[in-house]
Order: C-alpha cells, then sequence, then structure tokens
C-alpha cells in the first residue's frame, strides 16, 4: 500500500491559535493608536486624544513578546505567526516614528526625518532579507543581544515621548527642572536605540551571509 503523501503546510494552518490571535490584536490596536495620536496632533491640540493614544502605545508594546512566548511554551508555532510577528511590531515603531517625524517632535525637522530614515531602512531592510532567508530554505538568525536591548530601548522611548507630559507644565512660567531631565532621557533612549539598532542591523548580515558563506565551503 502506498503511503499517503503528507500535506504541506498552509500558511493558514493555526490562524486562530491563542498565539495569533495576540498578533491580529496588536495590529487592530497598532491601527487605533495612530489614529489616535494623527488625530490628537502635534503639540496641544487634543491632549486627552494624546493621554489614549499613549496609553494604547503601551499596551501594544507590552504585548510583543507575549505571542512568541505563548507560541514556544504551548507549541502552537505557525507559519502565519513568524510573518505576522514582526509585521506588527514594525507597523507600531515605525509607524510611530514617521508620525513623529511628520509633527516635528524630535525638535528639529532635519534631525527627525534622519533618524527615521535610518530606522525605517534598518527594520525594513532585514525584515525583508529575514523572509528572503526563510523562502530560500536558509537558516534565519535569531535576534542578538544588541537587538532585544534595541527593541527594549525603543520603545521606552517612544512611549515616553508618546506621552504628554508638557501639559502637566501648563501654565507654567519657565519649563520645570523634572520636564527637562524627561525629555534629555527620552531622546537618548531613542538615540541608544538607533546605535544599537544599526549594530544589530551589521551584526545580522555578518552572521547570515557569513553562515551562507561557510557552510557553502564545508559543502564543497
Amino acid at each position: 500500500m502506498e503511503k499517503q503523501e503528507e500535506r504541506k503546510p498552509s500558511l493558514l494552518d493555526g490562524w486562530n491559535s491563542p498565539p495569533n490571535i495576540v498578533t491580529f490584536s496588536r495590529i487592530i490596536l497598532v491601527i487605533i493608536f495612530l489614529a489616535l495620536y494623527v488625530m490628537a496632533g502635534g503639540g496641544t491640540k487634543n491632549t486627552t486624544m494624546r493621554w489614549w493614544a499613549a496609553v494604547i502605545f503601551i499596551v501594544a508594546a507590552c504585548t510583543d513578546k507575549l505571542d512568541g512566548w505563548m507560541a514556544r511554551k504551548y507549541n502552537q508555532v505557525t507559519e502565519l505567526g513568524k510573518l505576522m510577528d514582526p509585521i506588527a511590531d514594525k507597523l507600531l515603531t515605525c509607524g510611530t516614528l514617521i508620525v513623529a517625524a511628520i509633527f516635528n517632535e524630535f525638535g528639529n525637522v532635519v534631525l527627525g526625518w534622519v533618524v527615521t530614515a535610518l530606522f525605517l531602512i534598518r527594520e525594513i531592510g532585514i525584515t525583508v532579507m529575514r523572509f528572503f532567508v526563510i523562502d530560500t530554505g536558509g537558516k534565519v538568525i535569531a535576534a542578538s543581544q544588541a537587538g532585544k536591548y534595541k527593541t527594549l530601548c525603543q520603545c521606552v522611548g517612544l512611549a515616553m515621548l508618546m506621552l504628554p507630559m508638557w501639559s502637566l507644565a501648563d501654565g507654567m512660567n519657565a519649563t520645570p527642572l523634572w520636564m527637562t531631565i524627561y525629555y534629555t532621557i527620552t531622546y537618548a533612549l531613542i538615540y541608544l536605540a538607533l546605535i544599537l539598532c544599526l549594530y544589530s542591523g551589521g551584526e545580522y548580515l555578518v552572521n547570515t551571509f557569513g553562515g551562507r558563506k561557510k557552510a557553502a565551503k564545508e559543502a564543497k
């Protein structure tokens, strides 16, 4: 009796698993957050809406690792999950950076767009390369420690940027010292995240192409 041919896994297999539901929920939160952020506008146009946007950003950022942890713990890793998880992450961080640059929330228009562009080039480039490696049967290099620190600094820095702390100083004649310290730390975290972003991106390139060259030599 001939063996029945094994069915090739579909991209939609396990689409309704709990980890994927968390990922889909994060994407919905990102859309809601960006809509609120855009409607709130820059500066003090709508402080209440800005507070809500900041809270949703923090909630969405906190679920960043939850779906991956659930998938590994309960053995529910799916192809769809591997595809959508990084997309959800990049939608949150890259979308926030773009809107922040449009509203000139980095203090300098040119610097804000330079920082945003560097983040976008690295994030989109590495994400596309990661899927290319998967598609060509290669082994995907896991996120490095530098990449994990980058994500942490980026999320904390952007969360601090989203919180409209300036609204607490309304009516004051001079900028309070605590606000100066607060935004100094905020920008420092974002710039540190950018350094780690570029470093971990270079590290990923070296590990990916270096590993392929090594495997090719060993195969000869």
